[in-house]
């Protein structure tokens, strides 16, 4: 059972939205749809609610049949839907903004159709106890990341919007267990990531990120960017667009009942991944609801919907950062097509 305090702050919000997202629904008839998607990461608390959608049917009544593979970075997901290794990914709109930005005259890229995580999550996490506490004190510094780390790609961007040289700081490589390790150890100075996987992989080694850890968050340089979407390839997008649909249904129905029970969805989680340790999974979930997907403009437009206007500035910050050949029109990155209706749409996380 949830705690009081998960039901009190994260109980189904969405009014009207969640009664019509709950309502059972019959099974398809037909043979399911068989495919695959690679996830932003290995298996945590914060996807929960793909997994609650497969565990509690709500793919099975869409007539979805999904393989969920872990994943190695919000960038590599993009890159492995591009390339055709997967139909679906849970990858950095920022990354995919890149590839159709950089992709060959006439070139067709894969299609953001669900921007799940609203706020921007970028960060460079240094010690608390060290020198570094602005952005300008990372002249002549080292930091790491695993190299599909969006933040880690993201970095030009940060530096230019910043106001450093990006070439004044040594940029390294690191596998993504280690991470926080090296920081802890002083064998970098500064480590990429999101803030919420950093804090809850700092617990994990004993470590209180409060005590231990300062963040220089990449939205206080001014960087308001979406981050993690669903990413759908131009195959799946022009061949099953209505499985498309079912598929984005059920997970919204997932996202409903991890607001309504935390718990289960670490559960969900642990039943991929029995090794996890469940309240660090459910510390990091409710912290990616409050912090990742809380945007106030959730309440206008739903979970999985965009701004026009701020995704539109969102493209311009990385196309100008990152010198892209071309900027993308905003309809090249992302359709808002195949989301349920927004009555059905969780609109507010409590």
């Amino acid at each position: 059972m949830s705690s009081p305090l998960s039901r009190r702050r994260f109980g189904v919000a969405a009014g009207t939205a969640c009664l019509a997202a709950c309502l059972p629904r019959p099974a398809l008839a037909q043979t399911p749809v068989r495919l695959r998607m690679v996830l932003n990461w290995r298996y945590q608390g914060p996807q929960g609610f793909f997994f609650l959608a497969e565990d509690r049917g709500f793919l099975r009544e869409e007539g979805i049949d999904l393989v969920m593979d872990q994943g190695n970075g919000s960038g590599a997901a993009v890159g492995a839907v591009g390339s055709g290794s997967y139909d679906l990914g849970f990858g950095d709109i920022n990354a995919l903004v890149s590839l159709v930005g950089r992709a060959s005259p006439g070139t067709v890229g894969p299609l953001a159709v669900a921007a799940l995580y609203n706020r921007p999550p970028f960060t460079i996490a240094v010690r608390a106890d060290g020198p570094i506490r602005t952005p300008q004190d990372l002249k002549g510094r080292t930091v790491g990341g695993p190299a599909n780390d969006s933040a880690l790609k993201l970095f030009p961007a940060f530096a230019r919007m910043a106001g450093i040289d990006p070439a004044g700081v040594t940029v390294v490589n690191m596998q993504p267990a280690l991470r926080e390790q090296m920081l802890q150890r002083g064998q970098v100075d500064g480590v990429f990531g999101f803030v919420n996987t950093i804090r809850f992989s700092a617990k994990l080694i004993g470590l209180d990120p409060d005590r231990s850890l300062r963040f220089i968050d990449y939205a206080d340089a001014g960087m308001d960017l979406y981050s993690n979407a669903v990413i759908a390839s131009r195959r799946l997008v022009a061949g099953k667009p209505e499985a498309l649909r079912r598929l984005l249904r059920a997970f919204n129905r997932g996202i409903t009942e991890t607001l309504k029970d935390p718990d289960a969805a670490v559960e969900a989680v642990a039943r991929r991944e029995p090794l996890i340790d469940r309240g660090v999974e459910k510390d990091r979930l409710i912290a990616t609801l409050k912090a990742e997907m809380s945007h106030p403009e959730g309440r206008r437009i739903g979970i999985g919907d965009v701004d026009d206007a701020r995704f539109a500035r969102s493209i311009a910050i990385v196309a100008e950062a990152e010198s892209l050949p071309r900027m993308p029109a905003p309809e090249e990155v992302f359709s808002r097509a195949f989301l349920p209706p927004l009555a059905e749409r969780v609109t507010t996380l409590g």
